[in-house]
Protein backbone atom coordinates (compact mmCIF):
# COMPACT_ATOMS: atom_id res chain seq x y z
CA UNK A 1 0.00 0.00 0.00
CA UNK A 2 1.25 3.66 -1.33
CA UNK A 3 0.22 5.85 1.51
CA UNK A 4 1.46 8.83 0.84
CA UNK A 5 3.79 10.34 -2.23
CA UNK A 6 5.92 13.52 -2.05
CA UNK A 7 8.26 15.41 -4.50
CA UNK A 8 7.80 17.91 -7.30
CA UNK A 9 4.43 18.17 -9.03
CA UNK A 10 5.70 17.40 -13.02
CA UNK A 11 1.76 18.08 -14.45
CA UNK A 12 -1.78 18.47 -13.32
CA UNK A 13 -5.01 18.72 -14.98
CA UNK A 14 -8.81 18.45 -13.64
CA UNK A 15 -8.51 14.59 -13.30
CA UNK A 16 -4.68 13.55 -12.26
CA UNK A 17 -1.69 15.07 -10.81
CA UNK A 18 1.51 13.02 -11.41
CA UNK A 19 4.07 13.62 -8.88
CA UNK A 20 7.75 12.68 -9.52
CA UNK A 21 9.47 10.68 -6.78
CA UNK A 22 12.60 9.48 -6.94
CA UNK A 23 12.67 9.48 -10.27
CA UNK A 24 9.50 7.96 -11.08
CA UNK A 25 6.09 9.69 -11.98
CA UNK A 26 3.27 9.06 -10.11
CA UNK A 27 -0.04 9.30 -11.54
CA UNK A 28 -2.63 10.12 -8.65
CA UNK A 29 -6.39 10.78 -9.40
CA UNK A 30 -7.91 13.94 -7.65
CA UNK A 31 -10.80 15.47 -6.82
CA UNK A 32 -11.34 19.11 -7.51
CA UNK A 33 -10.67 20.19 -3.92
CA UNK A 34 -7.18 18.92 -4.05
CA UNK A 35 -6.37 20.60 -7.55
CA UNK A 36 -7.63 23.88 -5.64
CA UNK A 37 -4.97 23.14 -3.23
CA UNK A 38 -2.01 21.79 -5.55
CA UNK A 39 0.89 23.84 -6.26
CA UNK A 40 2.35 25.30 -9.70
CA UNK A 41 4.35 22.20 -11.63
CA UNK A 42 7.57 22.25 -11.06
CA UNK A 43 6.78 22.91 -7.47
CA UNK A 44 7.43 20.28 -4.45
CA UNK A 45 4.01 18.81 -3.34
CA UNK A 46 2.77 16.10 -0.62
CA UNK A 47 -0.49 14.09 -1.32
CA UNK A 48 -1.67 11.20 0.84
CA UNK A 49 -2.49 8.55 -1.45
CA UNK A 50 -5.10 5.37 -1.63
CA UNK A 51 -4.08 2.39 -3.40
CA UNK A 52 -6.93 0.82 -5.35
CA UNK A 53 -6.29 -2.62 -6.83
CA UNK A 54 -8.61 -4.56 -9.12
CA UNK A 55 -8.21 -7.53 -11.39
CA UNK A 56 -7.36 -5.40 -14.26
CA UNK A 57 -5.74 -1.93 -13.47
CA UNK A 58 -4.01 -0.63 -10.44
CA UNK A 59 -5.04 3.12 -9.50
CA UNK A 60 -3.57 5.64 -7.27
CA UNK A 61 -6.20 8.30 -5.80
CA UNK A 62 -4.13 11.23 -4.86
CA UNK A 63 -5.77 13.65 -1.56
CA UNK A 64 -4.38 17.19 -0.33
CA UNK A 65 -5.66 16.34 2.93
CA UNK A 66 -5.97 13.68 5.35
CA UNK A 67 -9.42 14.64 6.39
CA UNK A 68 -10.25 14.05 2.64
CA UNK A 69 -8.80 10.47 1.82
CA UNK A 70 -10.45 9.33 5.97
CA UNK A 71 -14.10 10.45 3.42
CA UNK A 72 -12.56 8.68 0.67
CA UNK A 73 -12.32 5.38 2.47
CA UNK A 74 -15.51 5.59 4.36
CA UNK A 75 -17.16 6.03 1.03
CA UNK A 76 -16.39 3.36 -1.01
CA UNK A 77 -17.17 1.44 1.91
CA UNK A 78 -20.70 1.87 0.75
CA UNK A 79 -22.47 -0.66 -1.01
CA UNK A 80 -22.27 0.44 -4.69
CA UNK A 81 -20.19 3.33 -4.61
CA UNK A 82 -16.67 2.63 -5.89
CA UNK A 83 -13.77 4.85 -6.58
CA UNK A 84 -15.10 7.07 -9.28
CA UNK A 85 -17.90 8.06 -7.88
CA UNK A 86 -16.37 8.59 -4.04
CA UNK A 87 -14.27 10.71 -6.32
CA UNK A 88 -16.71 12.98 -7.89
CA UNK A 89 -18.61 12.99 -4.37
CA UNK A 90 -15.59 14.69 -3.01
CA UNK A 91 -15.29 17.08 -5.91
CA UNK A 92 -18.68 18.29 -5.92
CA UNK A 93 -18.19 18.41 -1.64
CA UNK A 94 -15.62 19.45 0.91
CA UNK A 95 -15.10 16.87 3.78
CA UNK A 96 -16.92 18.96 6.26
CA UNK A 97 -20.01 20.00 3.46
CA UNK A 98 -20.55 15.66 3.35
CA UNK A 99 -20.66 14.77 6.89
CA UNK A 100 -23.23 17.90 7.35
CA UNK A 101 -24.78 16.43 4.64
CA UNK A 102 -24.61 12.93 6.06
CA UNK A 103 -25.25 14.24 9.57
CA UNK A 104 -28.54 16.42 8.51
CA UNK A 105 -29.92 13.32 6.07
CA UNK A 106 -29.24 15.77 3.27
CA UNK A 107 -29.25 13.23 0.12
CA UNK A 108 -30.13 15.41 -2.24
CA UNK A 109 -26.74 17.68 -1.68
CA UNK A 110 -25.14 14.51 -2.44
CA UNK A 111 -27.04 13.84 -5.31
CA UNK A 112 -25.48 16.30 -6.95
CA UNK A 113 -22.72 15.22 -7.48
CA UNK A 114 -22.06 13.91 -11.12
CA UNK A 115 -22.87 10.24 -11.54
CA UNK A 116 -24.63 9.89 -7.86
CA UNK A 117 -27.96 9.09 -8.21
CA UNK A 118 -31.13 9.60 -5.21
CA UNK A 119 -30.66 6.13 -4.08
CA UNK A 120 -27.09 6.16 -4.06
CA UNK A 121 -27.03 8.99 -2.16
CA UNK A 122 -29.88 7.89 0.67
CA UNK A 123 -27.54 4.44 1.27
CA UNK A 124 -24.63 6.70 1.94
CA UNK A 125 -26.78 8.75 4.40
CA UNK A 126 -28.14 5.96 6.01
CA UNK A 127 -24.60 3.83 6.04
CA UNK A 128 -22.45 6.41 7.33
CA UNK A 129 -24.75 8.52 9.61
CA UNK A 130 -23.20 6.96 12.53
CA UNK A 131 -19.91 6.55 11.65
CA UNK A 132 -19.54 10.25 10.45
CA UNK A 133 -22.47 12.77 11.60
CA UNK A 134 -22.39 12.33 15.23
CA UNK A 135 -19.69 15.79 16.04
CA UNK A 136 -20.78 17.65 12.79
CA UNK A 137 -24.60 17.12 13.68
CA UNK A 138 -24.01 18.35 17.40
CA UNK A 139 -21.93 21.14 15.92
CA UNK A 140 -24.86 22.54 13.89
CA UNK A 141 -27.58 21.96 16.38
CA UNK A 142 -25.47 24.12 18.43
CA UNK A 143 -25.03 27.03 16.00
CA UNK A 144 -28.41 27.08 15.26
CA UNK A 145 -29.21 27.04 18.93
CA UNK A 146 -27.51 30.57 18.72
CA UNK A 147 -30.04 32.06 16.31
CA UNK A 148 -33.20 30.22 18.03
CA UNK A 149 -31.93 32.44 21.08
CA UNK A 150 -32.04 35.29 18.87
CA UNK A 151 -36.18 34.00 17.92
CA UNK A 152 -35.21 34.11 13.81
CA UNK A 153 -33.63 30.71 13.72
CA UNK A 154 -36.31 29.02 11.81
CA UNK A 155 -37.47 32.08 10.25
CA UNK A 156 -34.34 32.44 7.99
CA UNK A 157 -33.15 29.17 7.83
CA UNK A 158 -36.80 28.02 6.19
CA UNK A 159 -36.50 30.97 3.98
CA UNK A 160 -32.90 29.45 2.96
CA UNK A 161 -34.42 25.96 2.34
CA UNK A 162 -37.56 27.94 0.43
CA UNK A 163 -34.88 29.09 -1.85
CA UNK A 164 -33.68 25.49 -2.83
CA UNK A 165 -30.60 25.55 0.00
CA UNK A 166 -30.04 22.23 1.78
CA UNK A 167 -31.18 22.89 5.97
CA UNK A 168 -27.30 21.78 6.56
CA UNK A 169 -25.95 24.40 3.96
CA UNK A 170 -28.54 27.26 5.50
CA UNK A 171 -27.52 26.32 9.17
CA UNK A 172 -24.06 26.84 8.23
CA UNK A 173 -24.68 30.28 6.53
CA UNK A 174 -26.92 30.93 9.51
CA UNK A 175 -23.64 30.45 11.98
CA UNK A 176 -21.42 32.64 10.24
CA UNK A 177 -23.81 35.96 10.41
CA UNK A 178 -24.75 38.42 13.30
CA UNK A 179 -27.69 37.45 14.43
CA UNK A 180 -28.58 40.64 16.31
CA UNK A 181 -29.71 42.13 13.15
CA UNK A 182 -33.06 42.25 11.30
CA UNK A 183 -34.35 38.68 9.45
CA UNK A 184 -34.13 40.03 6.32
CA UNK A 185 -30.77 41.04 6.83
CA UNK A 186 -29.54 38.10 8.24
CA UNK A 187 -31.11 36.37 5.23
CA UNK A 188 -28.94 38.64 2.35
CA UNK A 189 -26.17 38.19 4.63
CA UNK A 190 -26.07 34.19 4.83
CA UNK A 191 -27.22 34.23 1.35
CA UNK A 192 -23.52 35.95 0.56
CA UNK A 193 -21.95 33.16 2.30
CA UNK A 194 -23.54 30.41 0.08
CA UNK A 195 -22.54 31.93 -3.15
Amino acid sequence: MIYSVQGKLIFKDPLTAVVECGGVGFGCKITNNTLKNLPDVGEDVFLYTYMNVREDAIELYGFFTKEELECYKLLITVNGIGPKAAISILSALSPNALARAIAMGDSKLIATAQGVGPKSAQRIVLELKDKIGGDIASADDSAESIVTDSGSKSEVISALVGLGYSRAEAASAVSKCDLSKSVDQIIKDALKYLF
